[in-house]
């Protein structure tokens, strides 16, 4: 997939794209890094079209009390798992 054009990312995201509440389409980040090299091509073409990552559902620590804090993970947060892309974004 390294050096493929417009139009092939747009055939292989409309392939691999479901539809979203929205009225647009999403598409997971493991359907595209299934597909093989050229994933971070497919990522920068979903951006540019519009395509923004999904809010991650943030968890709240349900450990309490004096040790509590010890359990909690900090970080950078992970890669997102998957793309909006606004409705019309394939046509």
């Amino acid at each position: 997939m390294v050096g493929v054009d417009d139009e092939a990312i747009r055939v292989l995201v409309t392939r691999l794209a479901r539809t979203h509440p929205s009225g647009g389409s999403v598409i997971e980040r493991a359907a595209i890094v299934a597909e093989g090299a050229g994933s971070e091509s497919v990522l920068t073409w979903i951006i540019a079209h519009g395509g923004q990552p999904e809010a991650a559902v943030v968890k709240s620590s349900a450990r309490h009390g004096l040790h509590g804090s010890l359990h909690e993970t900090s970080g950078p947060a992970p890669p997102a798992s998957r793309f909006v892309l606004p409705a019309g974004a394939l046509d």
